[in-house]
């Protein structure tokens, strides 16, 4: 074939198919955004529970069916972590030379980065709901191991080991700790900053979660 005299390996291409899953997949996601992005700017105006699942589905402009095909219940727009599939490709491509804290953190900032105002915006608000809303409380509580096991699968492939070891499973949930106090201080003020927040509080945990020192209060 003439690809292989010019030294090019087919299997490098993109095929047909794989264009179009990317498209599909495209779509899908910017869907899944449009009707988040619409929910939390209908609870923000007119409240949680006031706010049903037809009213989100008029505003994004879908069916009801639709809606359900994205997200099983309401309580699931607002669980649902839009920025999970970029931090977690970002976490994946940092150095090795990093370790997995210092990985996480810098995944994290570049997340960061390239959010617009109004999608940090969201994500605070996001943030406030779990706290203000019981039912959403309990399922983001629920979600929290999920969280946990999700950073161990990623820190066990990192590690080369299995996400099962004690040590990835202490170290994953440490991570996650900080990081629910962080949202509980956005709770108590909402004012504060999620992302710097955040950021603080891993970077307390690289310190060895010192109780006294230069970090503060």
């Amino acid at each position: 074939m003439a690809s292989q005299n010019l030294g090019i390996e087919t299997k490098m291409l993109p095929q047909p198919n794989d264009f179009v899953v990317g498209l599909r997949e495209r779509k899908k996601a910017k869907t899944r955004a449009a009707i988040q992005q619409e929910a939390l700017r209908l609870f923000r105006r007119q409240g949680y529970a006031a706010t049903t699942v037809e009213q989100i589905a008029a505003a994004a402009e879908v069916s009801p069916s639709t809606f359900f095909r994205y997200f099983p219940t309401k309580e699931d727009v607002v669980l649902f972590d839009i920025l999970d599939p970029l931090f977690i490709a970002s976490f994946r491509t940092q150095p090795l030379e990093l370790n997995p804290l210092r990985a996480l953190r810098a995944a994290f900032g570049e997340v960061r980065r390239i959010l617009t105002p109004e999608e940090m915006k969201q994500q605070h608000e996001r943030a406030l709901l779990f706290f203000s809303v019981p039912e959403l409380r309990s399922a983001w509580v629920a979600q929290i191991s999920d969280a946990a096991n999700l950073l161990a699968e990623l820190i066990g492939d990192r590690l080369g080991c299995s996400p099962d070891d004690f040590a990835v499973c202490n170290f994953s949930g440490a991570i996650v700790g900080v990081a629910v106090a962080a949202m509980m201080r956005i709770a108590d003020d909402p004012t504060s900053n999620l992302f710097e927040l955040v950021d603080r509080s891993f970077a307390h945990l690289e310190a060895g979660l010192p109780l006294e020192g230069s970090l503060g209060s």
